[in-house]
């Protein structure tokens, strides 16, 4: 891990973390050099280019955005029912397979990975009341006695944190770019009894423009109704799950006329949402691969990573565990996707059987072994 890419945090602060081990990342997120960012500009040339073509690239987006957020079966009963059917036969339920899965856990280490909107909560109209249930958090909290576990979301670190509410827990927030692990006095996983806290932020360099595009997009979408700009920190966030389908274009159009003058940062798009972030090679796939590096299972062959999510931000890390030819990915969704997930979940009730079943699980071998 380079110096450049640890900060001490405040020991004052509600959550105190704890090093991870001393291990070199996987992948060296870039940076740029010295200070902070400078905001540049596209000249007016590219500018220009951009236009060129402009309906046809919204008219593109607007069908990727009603893809990554099914809202209703579609018209054709049969034909969907028929879909599904052949969807399920190539990721079946993690549920009807959990022997399978336990199965090819034998003699390994089980890592977790959990998103939390749509995974950990239900999808809700107003994101600052995506709650999870308090059965789910004491699910979640066995969970961590028997298995590292981390929640990996674009949600901020300190938001998500006060949702679940859980100190031995690890958090990747904001896509992976601002991670911090339990203190050592609440997890068992941290070697180091003497580690400091620290926090792996490889883009803080870019906070003055997310902040400087965050306020800009509040003031172009206030006029669309249902719309909702959220700082992430390190990503903005602007929700469309209120807003009324035939104004999608209207406000990909408003969301677009800012990030022209930020070529720095990439837009893409989630379950109902719209995500603005640096541009650097960095996301849930390289968290995932960092926060195993950090536990000491970066090279080994005795250790199961479980990622569950439902986003298609999640296809980062779904993606990483088949390049790894190791581990699990979990899709959460009731409707067919184009997913890299080997089984899939139909929703966070689901999400919370097949994770009490893995306690107990734990629970019986353990007993059996003493």
């Amino acid at each position: 891990m380079t110096q450049q890419n640890v900060v001490v945090c405040n020991t004052k602060s509600s959550v105190e973390l704890s090093v991870f081990p001393a291990v070199t990342a996987p992948q060296k997120p870039p940076v740029a050099g010295g200070g902070y960012i400078s905001i540049s500009r596209r000249p007016r040339r590219v500018l220009k280019n951009l236009e060129i073509n402009g309906d046809q690239r919204i008219n593109a987006w607007v069908e990727s955005m009603r893809a990554s957020s099914p809202t209703h079966l579609k018209s054709t009963t049969s034909s969907f029912s028929e879909e599904h059917t052949s969807w399920i036969l190539g990721h079946p339920s993690a549920l009807d397979m959990f022997d399978e899965i336990i199965i090819r856990s034998m003699e390994k280490q089980i890592v977790m990975f959990l998103d939390y909107d749509g995974t950990l909560s239900p999808i809700v109209e107003d994101p600052d009341r995506a709650f999870m249930s308090n059965l789910m958090r004491k699910t979640v909290k066995k969970l961590a006695r028997y298995f590292p576990t981390a929640i990996v979301t674009g949600r901020c670190k300190e938001k998500v944190y006060n949702f679940v509410r859980l100190a031995e827990l690890y958090y990747a927030g904001s896509h992976g770019l601002d991670i911090k692990g339990p203190t050592t006095t609440t997890s068992k996983y941290n070697k180091d009894s003497k580690a400091e806290a620290v926090l792996f932020q490889p883009a803080s360099e870019f906070l003055p423009m997310i902040d400087e595009v965050y306020q800009q997009l509040v003031d172009k979408t206030k006029s669309t109704p249902g719309a909702k700009v959220e700082n992430n920190k390190f990503c903005v966030s602007v929700h469309f799950r209120c807003v009324d389908e035939k104004r999608w274009s209207e406000l990909l159009h408003k969301v677009k006329s800012v990030l022209k003058e930020y070529p720095k940062l990439r837009l893409t798009q989630g379950r109902k949402v719209l995500e603005i972030r640096p541009t650097i090679k960095w996301d849930k796939g390289k968290a995932l691969e960092f926060l195993l590096e950090s536990l000491g299972f970066g090279n080994c062959n005795d250790v199961l990573p479980v990622y569950i999510g439902d986003d298609r931000t999640d296809e980062d890390a779904f993606k990483k565990l088949r390049e790894r030819g190791q581990g699990l990915g979990v899709l959460v969704s009731k409707f067919p996707k184009d997913t890299s997930a080997s089984y899939s979940l139909q929703d966070p009730n689901e999400v919370m059987e097949f994770l009490q079943r893995l306690v107990e699980w734990k629970q019986v071998t353990m007993q059996a072994s003493s």
